[in-house]
């Protein structure tokens, strides 16, 4: 790869995708002169999405703080600091690197709730009815079925449609993540997702939603900007929504306006520290 003086990026995929989900992104910041670095959560590493599903062993009972972790050792490796943006679950372990300071920039795309954030539309909820009704399966690796796929994923297709992306990109679940994820919602002081959301020196942080989106709908989105704002802290914390957008905004038809969005915010908005 050429030599390059632009900012790095790093991509965080989510709960139930790898980073192939990332592909459109990844290759229109590499056109624009950016390193980009896209690594999956420990489990799914550099796997393909039909290795994981015949062995997904690697994704069981792995939990939020060693996704986070894992990251933090990429991160702390490069040369400088990154972009950093991450797409549903991605974008909370985004949160997460935020407010260890890892990154110049931040781009939460349709991210989750960390901790204290209590908004939980019913669509969101029943999201993760497949998982959260089996607590005895917190440490598995539990399938995600192209039904509900169709629901999270490609409410804007025929399930014709809806089923070929699944074949494309869709992996099991990390149930550990989801059950961290729902029980930090009202502990905003001891769950795995929190952050200081008063923290003053956290690098400007950019939240977007889809309309249309059954996961992370605008009233998610919202409430996170929100929790950051009610502090007073005078770190940055903006807010972004796009109609007709569901939770594939990194893939949906007219991603690239999504995407040229966030870079363009990121790169006017990123701080000028590059050392760590």
């Amino acid at each position: 790869m050429a030599a390059t003086t632009k900012t790095p990026i790093v991509l965080i995929h989510g709960l139930w995708m790898t980073p192939k989900s990332w592909d459109t992104w990844a290759d229109r910041f590499r056109a624009a002169g950016h390193d980009v670095i896209v690594p999956g959560w420990p489990g799914i590493d550099d796997r393909t999405v039909e290795d994981i599903r015949k062995n997904p062993e690697a994704l069981k009972g792995i939990g939020l703080k060693q996704i986070a972790d894992n990251y933090e050792r990429i991160i702390r490796a490069l040369p400088e600091k990154p972009i950093i943006i991450g797409h549903s679950f991605g974008g909370v372990i985004t949160q997460m690197l935020a407010d260890r300071g890892l990154g110049v920039a931040y781009v939460g795309v349709a991210p989750g709730q960390t901790a204290g954030v209590t908004a939980l539309p019913l669509s969101t909820l029943w999201t993760g009815t497949p998982i959260l009704s089996n607590p005895f399966g917190k440490n598995g690796a539990k399938p995600l079925s192209k039904r509900h796929f169709h629901f999270t994923f490609g409410n804007d297709l025929p399930r014709a449609e809806s089923d070929k992306l699944w074949e494309e990109y869709a992996v099991n679940s990390y149930n550990r993540v989801f059950f961290e994820g729902v029980l930090s919602v009202l502990n905003e002081k001891g769950g795995v997702t929190h952050v200081d959301y008063a923290r003053t020196d956290r690098a400007p942080l950019l939240i977007i939603t889809g309309e249309i989106d059954h996961v992370v709908p605008p009233a998610i989105g919202e409430a996170i900007v929100k929790k950051y704002h009610a502090t007073g802290s005078p770190a940055i914390v903006d807010y972004k929504t796009y109609p007709g957008r569901t939770h594939r905004l990194v893939s949906q038809d007219g991603w690239e306006e999504i995407a040229d969005y966030a870079l363009e915010w990121a790169t006017s908005h990123a701080i000028t520290e590059t050392a760590k």
